[in-house]
């Protein structure tokens, strides 16, 4: 259904696409395909809030864009996805300042990190990825409502395939703390988020999209021994990155066509990979494509809706 592909750039996914008057909001948009997937958007005309928890930095992003782009469109704003309260605070900043969203795109996230725990108690994985994110859409909601036609992009990645969201231990209060396990379970959980946008927010105009970026090497790695690339085949002994990886233009691609790609409507809740629709499996492939059963089933994405809502009633 889609004439892009693979080796599609971001920048191609918006040609011919005018976003003038839509207001989109990049989570850790001011690196990685974070930034591209904020940038290309610009190009097409939105105005652009990258949310990220280096403030200084994030509006030096900004600004350097802006500049490149010769217009305004770009603006930053504090967002530590690790503290519900950081959230709710830019949450009501910027409904202060904003009558509409039309496009959210959760891109921000850690990956494989030592154990930690977020700013309200929660691991760091699951507490920043996904619940941070949840919190993040409530507190958007009635500006999303309000645009009557929103994208909602929640990313994913193959790291699903590791580990399903394992609901009687999510904390790892009763095994043994795994980054890897902890990662997969958190992408999981992003990809039943946008199945739970999908099932609850449809009628009020809002679509969620998962999304699968593909390989690319970006600063998500930055907890990662660099003897462990090697040992997954990333990069060979001269430290040269596999041919398989994308660029980082590359991997905004879906991003950016499930947040805007008009051939979408009507087709949210689906699991996205290099901008097409993902194959559903009951087993992992060799290669990592496709998205496992358990990270779109309903009922899954049901019960992460109503437990993160529990989880987070509390929260400061």
């Amino acid at each position: 259904m889609s004439e892009f592909g693979y080796r599609t750039d971001a920048a191609e996914v918006v040609a011919g696409l005018d976003l003038s008057g839509k207001h989109a909001v990049v989570t850790g948009g001011y690196s990685g395909i974070g930034q591209e997937t904020a940038r290309v958007l610009a190009v097409a005309g939105a105005q652009v809030t990258i949310a990220c928890r280096d403030l200084p930095r994030a509006q030096q992003t900004a600004e350097e864009m802006n500049a490149a782009l010769d217009r305004g469109s770009i603006s930053a704003a504090e967002l530590d996805l690790s503290s519900l309260g950081s959230v709710r605070k830019f949450g009501a900043e910027y409904r202060a300042d904003h009558n509409r969203l039309d496009v959210l795109v959760n891109n921000a996230a850690v990956m494989a990190c030592p154990y930690g725990e977020t700013a309200d108690g929660f691991e760091m994985q699951f507490g920043t990825n996904h619940l941070g994110h949840f919190v993040l859409f409530n507190e958007l909601l009635p500006l999303l409502k309000a645009s009557g036609r929103a994208r909602v992009v929640c990313l994913s990645s193959a790291g699903h395939f590791i580990s399903p969201v394992v609901f009687d231990d999510i904390g790892f209060s009763r095994r043994d703390y795994d980054p890897w396990l902890a990662y997969g379970q958190a992408k999981t959980a992003n990809a039943l988020m946008a199945v739970g946008v999908q099932q609850r927010h449809a009628a009020d105009g809002i679509e969620g999209f998962a999304v699968h970026p593909g390989g690319i090497m970006t600063n998500l790695q930055r907890h990662m021994d660099p003897a462990e690339f090697k040992d997954r085949g990333w990069v060979d002994e001269e430290g040269n990155v596999n041919e398989l990886f994308k660029t980082i233009e590359q991997g905004a691609s879906t991003s950016v066509w499930a947040a805007v790609w008009p051939g979408l409507s009507g087709r949210g809740g689906r699991y996205l990979e290099d901008c097409s629709e993902a194959a559903v499996l009951d087993a992992p492939s060799a290669d990592f494509s496709g998205v496992m059963s358990y990270a779109v089933d309903p009922q899954q994405a049901e019960r992460l809706w109503e437990l993160s809502e529990e989880l987070v009633r509390g929260g400061t």
